[in-house]
C-alpha cells in the first residue's frame, strides 16, 4: 500500500491568499511607509513569510503587484460601473476610486521609480486607466448627460490633482467635494448632479 500524495488546496485558496497579501501590503505601506519589512506584512496578513515568498519572490515583485492590482481593480470597476449605474453616477463613483488609486500610487511611487519595471508599469497602467475614463465619459456624452470639452486624460489629471491635495484626516471628504465640483462642471445645463449626500 503506497502513501497517497498530499492533496493540494484548490487554486481558489491560493488566489485568495495572494489577494489578502496584496491588500495587507497596500494598507501596511500606507500606514507605516515603504521601508516596512516583508515579515511584518506576512504577519499582518495572518501568514508566514514562506507564504508571502511563494506568491512574491522579491520585495520588488510585491510592490509591482500591489500597484498592478490597484490598476486592474480600477479598470474592472469602470466596466462594472458602466453596466450597473447610470452614466454620470458611474463616472463619479469611478473618479472617487481613482482618487484612492492615485493615493496608493503616491505611496509607492518612490519605490517604483527605482525599479526598471516601474516605468513600463506606469506606461501600461496609464493606458489602461485612460481607457477606463474614456469608456465612462463617452457613455455619459452619448447619453447627453455631460459635455466633454477636454480630453479624458486632462480630466484624469484634474482628478489626480484632487488626490494629490490631501494628507489630513478629512482629505477623503475634500476629495469627494472636489469630484462633485468636477462633475458639476461637466454636466449639461439643467441636469441633476449626483453627490455624496
Amino acid at each position: 500500500m503506497s502513501a497517497q500524495p498530499p492533496v493540494r488546496k484548490p487554486r481558489v485558496d491560493a488566489e485568495r491568499n495572494r489577494l489578502k497579501l496584496l491588500a495587507t501590503a497596500k494598507a501596511v505601506f500606507a500606514s507605516k511607509g515603504m521601508d516596512v519589512g516583508l515579515e511584518e506584512i506576512a504577519r499582518e496578513a495572518g501568514f508566514g513569510i514562506g507564504t508571502l515568498y511563494r506568491h512574491f519572490s522579491t520585495r520588488e515583485a510585491l510592490i509591482v503587484q500591489v500597484y498592478r492590482n490597484e490598476a486592474d481593480q480600477l479598470a474592472a470597476a469602470a466596466e462594472r460601473l458602466a453596466i450597473e449605474q447610470p452614466p454620470v453616477a458611474a463616472l463619479r463613483a469611478w473618479m472617487l476610486l481613482f482618487v484612492e488609486y492615485f493615493a496608493t500610487k503616491q505611496i509607492i511611487a518612490g519605490a517604483l521609480a527605482t525599479m526598471v519595471s516601474g516605468r513600463e508599469l506606469y506606461a501600461t497602467s496609464g493606458g489602461q486607466i485612460t481607457k477606463s475614463m474614456t469608456l465612462l465619459t463617452d457613455r455619459a456624452v452619448a447619453r447627453g448627460e455631460i459635455r466633454l470639452t477636454v480630453e479624458p486624460l486632462d480630466l484624469l489629471r484634474a482628478v489626480a490633482g484632487v488626490a494629490n491635495g490631501g494628507a489630513g484626516s478629512d482629505w477623503e471628504a475634500h476629495a469627494r467635494a472636489m469630484v462633485d465640483i468636477l462633475i458639476a462642471g461637466l454636466r449639461v445645463p439643467g441636469g441633476d448632479v449626483p453627490t455624496s449626500g
